[in-house]
């Protein structure tokens, strides 16, 4: 994944590059690398789990940066809020978009949410460049507000950090190009944007069909903003598997076909899904908690697409979370 990402980056600045189509075509496939980076590298290496040495974690989390994001701020979005308030409305952020999308029955509806379910894949392609645009500069700022950042110089330094890596990653992916080869810089900055297009749009359809579909619950926490119940079985109700049985995709996406697993066991390496998979869906029967699966990875796109059309007409509900 690594090589597919950076080889036809070093292609494009080699300077042979002289046609517009093969210009695309590299992108694209650097796209896939991206993708896999994201999906099989960085996110089992800051989650702690690609490597028992952590110091191979560590760096191999900053391939999270390499590709123009943050891992300081992906480890506190997703490791820290989206592991722990799965599927909670305002504090899980996998779930907290810009307006013109409503991802959970809690949030607030407004009349273009009828027709998310068509729009919707636009934003998704659009969600890499957001991050590495707007989107790490404005979490770092509201985490802070939270409270992560509470050493002496901490936040200065990380944003200083993530200024520099941006920069960095900005010189190697969009600036050379430009100055290297002969083509138009819109050219050069349209194929740029075509790679984070499709990176956009395969990240998102893998995390967010397991966790915004009509079988799993987005409950609320109580009123000291708690959440209420076993923690294992929140995971279990708010998240959905899918294509158990194809070993390739699971290859290809880092495991995150088993997402129920992932959430129960973030600590443990993605290859071990699969064998994982079957002592917790047993586990699950046995106590009678529901396990959430999709035999194929277009089905649960279906059902990813009935749940935004249904976002789109209902009104928020009106819920008070009870007791266990």
């Amino acid at each position: 994944m690594l090589s597919l990402f950076v080889l036809p980056i070093i292609i494009i600045n080699s300077g042979f590059i002289t046609g517009a189509g093969m210009l695309f075509i590299l992108y694209l496939i650097s796209g896939l690398g991206m993708a896999g980076i994201g999906m099989g590298i960085m996110h089992d290496a800051i989650h702690g789990s690609y490597s028992t040495n952590k110091y191979v974690n560590k760096y191999l989390g900053y391939t999270m940066n390499l590709i123009g994001a943050n891992s300081t701020v992906w480890r506190i979005q997703h490791n820290v809020l989206h592991h722990t308030y799965t599927n909670i409305d305002q504090s899980d952020d996998d779930i907290n978009p810009p307006s013109v999308l409503r991802f959970s029955p809690h949030a607030k509806k407004n009349r273009l949410h009828k027709f998310q379910h068509i729009y919707v894949w636009f934003f998704y392609g659009l969600s890499t460049i957001s991050w590495i645009t707007s989107k790490d500069f404005v979490r770092i700022n509201r985490y802070r507000k939270k409270g992560f950042f509470s050493k002496k110089n901490e936040f200065k330094t990380e944003l200083a950090k993530l200024i520099g890596w941006k920069l960095f990653y900005y010189s190697y992916a969009l600036i050379l190009p430009i100055l290297i080869v002969p083509l138009a810089p819109w050219i050069i900055i349209l194929a740029f944007f075509s790679m984070h297009f499709m990176t956009g749009i395969l990240i998102s359809i893998v995390f967010q069909v397991s966790h915004i579909t009509p079988s799993v619950e987005f409950p609320l926490p109580d009123g000291d903003g708690m959440l209420e119940g076993d923690w294992y079985a929140h995971q279990l109700a708010t998240t959905s598997n899918f294509s158990p049985k194809s070993g390739f995709l699971s290859w290809l996406i880092g495991g995150l076909n088993y997402q129920i697993e992932h959430h129960l066991l973030p600590n443990i390496c993605h290859i071990h899904y699969k064998k994982i998979s079957g002592i917790v869906e047993l586990t699950a029967k046995e106590y009678g908690i529901p396990y959430h699966t999709k035999s194929t990875l277009a089905s649960a796109i279906w059902d990813h697409i009935k749940m935004l059309k249904e976002l789109g007409k209902v009104s928020p509900l009106k819920v008070i979370a009870l007791k266990n």
